[in-house]
């Protein structure tokens, strides 16, 4: 999805202007940002549009229309976004579309089951907010990530796929032979089975100052905030594939990128080490972790830790982007399906669950390899599982065959 012409009014620290500025990064909008602390024709614009007063973000679309601090639905509706189900009832409820999710969508659909998508984000997961793929099979020039998502959205659309974005699942449970799944919207919807495909997120460092300046100096998507560097100078925090393919994209904004690793250096793929290490723009610095970071309205200065030393020293870049790994989004099937210890979805060789009819595919599943193809494989793989189990209910025959038996967990 991409929406010319939409200026943001707003600040570097208000919540609600971080809120809509994140929500039009997940959904591929882009946008103008306008700083009204720093511009006085800005500010005298959102005074304009709220007699007098002083109430942000104002968001200004391309056919003249404003919004004053919309929500979520209100954006979503905007911009067209379909957040509510045609039925109530499906064959198969998929949680998340990214690969894995969207891939078994597609597949699930060409069978006739009916299927709905429900993603709280932008269609595509962290794919489809990714610079560029370049190892994904059959694109030997590599693709972007929002037109990969794209063409995957298309094509689950092609086979009847129904899809939800910024919509987010609260809630998913077992009522007898039924699945369901609730939204946050407080709307409820059933099926056969329930596919968790809801991804990962980047992890935080947890550090002082870190959640004080997120969208003002500390970021986690180059992609949606790349731009607003352009000429100055960026950290990037991390030391593996995602630190250094990110580095590699914010150099055709930023003036200069350090990459800032614990280890003695990059542990990611030798063509991504190769490909930072030819850039003359990026610079790496080694045994060193992020302390602290501080500021007034937005950071100021990073202090950095020697990890032998433990000496401290202070650098001042005009903004950080954290790439230190991810963390699974399963917080809603926490006590409903067996987690891992770091909370990832434990699953059996048919990716079932610890609760039949619920299956997992992707960076949720523990043991996955947290890559595109790798997770559109598992999504393939799971619909054909998915199928199995459904057809005997939908039809209603008995179950049979193992996949109907309690999955033996390890």
């Amino acid at each position: 999805m991409s929406h010319t012409n939409i200026t943001l009014y707003g600040t570097l620290w208000c919540s609600d202007c971080k809120r809509a500025k994140k929500f039009f990064g997940e959904q591929r909008v882009h946008y103008n940002f306008v700083d009204v602390d720093s511009d006085k024709d800005g500010l005298a614009y959102v005074e304009k549009v709220n007699n007098g007063k002083q109430i942000i973000p104002v968001i200004l679309f391309e056919d003249g229309s404003t919004l004053v601090e919309p929500s979520n639905a209100d954006l979503a509706a905007k911009l067209g976004l379909q957040t509510t189900a045609k039925n109530r009832f499906y064959d198969l409820i998929i949680v998340g579309s990214g690969p894995a999710g969207l891939t078994a969508a597609l597949y699930a659909a060409r069978e006739g089951i009916e299927t709905l998508v429900i993603e709280r984000g932008g269609v595509g997961g962290q794919a489809g907010i990714t610079e560029r793929l370049d190892n994904f099979p059959g694109f030997p020039e590599g693709i972007t990530g929002s037109e990969f998502a794209d063409r995957l959205r298309q094509q689950a659309e092609r086979f009847g796929v129904e899809i939800l974005s910024a919509q987010e699942a609260t809630e998913v449970g077992v009522d007898g032979s039924y699945r369901w799944v609730r939204t946050a919207d407080g709307a409820e919807y059933r099926a056969w089975a329930v596919l968790l495909a809801v991804g990962s997120t980047y992890r935080r460092l947890g550090i002082p100052g870190e959640e004080d300046f997120i969208g003002a100096g500390v970021h986690f998507c180059a992609t949606c905030d790349g731009p607003f560097y352009r000429g100055k100078e960026v950290l990037v925090v991390g030391g593996g594939n995602s630190a250094g393919e990110e580095s590699l994209f914010l150099t055709k904004f930023a003036s200069h990128v350090t990459i800032a690793t614990r280890g003695d250096g990059l542990s990611a793929s030798k063509f991504v080490i190769e490909k930072v290490r030819e850039n003359p723009q990026i610079d790496v610095l080694t045994n060193v972790i992020p302390a602290e970071f501080k500021g007034d309205s937005h950071l100021e200065t990073v202090v950095l830790r020697d990890t032998q030393s433990g000496d401290t020293q202070e650098i001042k870049p005009r903004g950080v982007f954290v790439f230190i790994g991810l963390q699974p989004n399963t917080q809603i099937v926490k006590d409903l399906v067996m987690l891992d210890e770091r909370g990832f979805i434990v699953t059996d060789g048919m990716l079932s669950t610890s609760v039949p009819g619920i299956f997992a595919a992707g960076d949720c599943r523990a043991d996955s390899t947290k890559q595109a193809a790798s997770a559109a494989g598992e999504g393939a793989a799971v619909a054909l599982a998915l199928r199995r189990y459904i057809e005997p209910l939908a039809s209603g025959m008995p179950q049979h065959g193992k996949l109907m038996e309690e999955p033996a967990m390890a």
